[in-house]
């Protein structure tokens, strides 16, 4: 399976980066043979791929980076690079590829520290394939130091290095940086697509399939999240509930404090799931054994690994609580497209009734004024809010509004 058939309803992007591998293909090929490289290439050294949330920034950053590690025999011949079967888009795909770093943080931020190892790692050449490939896939989560930092390194590359930058949007990333980078917008796959792809390659049911492609607005991982855990379907529908048990004061503040619970309960998962075996891991490493104290001079990295988990917990709940208010948004929306008549497609068809009551208990002006308070609540959050207080204050305002 080629590597491109993961880029799912972004054709115009496949082209162009299929071109440009195409004429990467071809400058490492004349440099192998000492011949004269291409006089016109599609290709350069940094790119940069914005779009919305699911619509595949990272995985056309992976698959790109897979082509360009290609190494069929299928290319001199004139097929196109990301075979999906060679070693080199193999390895690249699965994150085992010496020349081909994949950079994503379940931190708030990428600091000063983490990107100078990359600008060293970016210095030198391929060791076993034909670029040095870096992907960092949160780059809106780069400090503005980390950002100076990066700048140089795209400013005086390497000669076969390639930098794969992913963001939600341009405004996203220091302007200094988007000016040195080929810019790859991508667009929110269709419904159809994304119920496709669900229903070909994870086997499930097609009505599943297109509830979870419609309630998640065409994202591909949040739409496979919704079909195949229960968790995920039981979380959506006690947010989408909440309309229903805001009718006075007290219903707002229990609504929001279970939303708050909700989201601290992820957390915890997470907690559970990786803290421990990090933390055994790195005992280990450092010497220590089960049940005794540390050896001396290792308490500095036992901190180090005790904050990070501590800003990843604080990250995840955070994300929980937006999934959470991007559903709910999703839900006044469906109400205007109703009270206005709209023909748009509603994403939770799945609750109609639920719908079509909010629709006719208000008016398109409460409706607006409803979707405004949510986006506050999402505003305070990334000011730092207290998540509790935030989400208190939107429950008010959705039972004023």
């Amino acid at each position: 399976m080629p590597v491109w058939d993961d880029l799912v309803g972004q054709d115009r992007v496949h082209a162009q980066l299929a071109a440009a591998a195409r004429d990467a293909d071809a400058l490492v090929t004349a440099v192998t043979n000492g011949t004269a490289p291409p006089d016109a290439s599609k290709m350069t050294h940094a790119w940069l791929f914005t779009g919305p949330p699911g619509s595949g920034r990272a995985t056309a950053a992976r698959a790109f980076a897979a082509a360009l590690q290609c190494v069929s025999p299928d290319r001199a011949l004139g097929g196109e690079p990301g075979c999906g079967f060679c070693d080199g888009c193999h390895t690249t795909l699965v994150g085992t590829h010496a020349d081909v770093e994949i950079i994503r943080t379940d931190l708030l931020s990428i600091g000063v520290k983490e990107t100078r190892e990359l600008v060293r790692r970016a210095q030198l050449s391929p060791a076993v394939g034909r670029w040095q490939v870096l992907v960092l896939e949160d780059a809106d989560r780069l400090t503005e130091g980390a950002g100076n930092v990066l700048l140089k390194a795209i400013e005086e590359p390497a000669p076969r290095t390639v930098w794969l930058l992913c963001a939600p949007s341009i405004e996203d990333v220091l302007p200094t940086i988007r000016s040195r980078c080929r810019h790859l917008t991508l667009r929110t796959p269709p419904v159809d697509a994304v119920a496709d792809v669900l229903i070909r390659r994870d086997g499930i049911e097609p009505e599943a399939a297109y509830i979870a492609a419609r309630a998640t607005q065409g994202h591909i991982g949040r739409a496979r999240r919704l079909a195949t855990d229960e968790r995920a379907r039981t979380r959506r529908a006690t947010v989408l509930k909440l309309p229903l048990r805001i009718d006075d004061v007290g219903g707002c503040l229990k609504a929001a404090q279970e939303l708050i619970d909700a989201a601290g309960e992820d957390a915890k998962q997470v907690a559970e799931e990786i803290d421990t075996k990090e933390t055994e891991e790195l005992r280990a490493a450092l010497g220590g054994s089960q049940g005794s104290r540390m050896p001396r001079g290792t308490a500095g990295a036992m901190k180090d690994l005790e904050d990070k988990q501590k800003r990843r917990k604080t990250r995840t709940q955070r994300d929980t609580l937006d999934l959470a208010l991007s559903d709910l948004t999703a839900f006044y929306r469906d109400v205007l497209a109703i009270q206005l008549g709209s023909r748009t497609a509603i994403a939770n068809e799945d609750v109609r009734d639920v719908l079509d009551r909010i629709a006719r208990e208000s008016t398109p002006e409460r409706t607006l004024r409803r979707i405004e308070a949510i986006l506050a609540c999402r505003e305070a959050l990334d000011r730092n809010v207290a998540p509790l207080l935030a989400v208190e204050a939107m429950t008010m305002a959705l039972r004023a509004g």
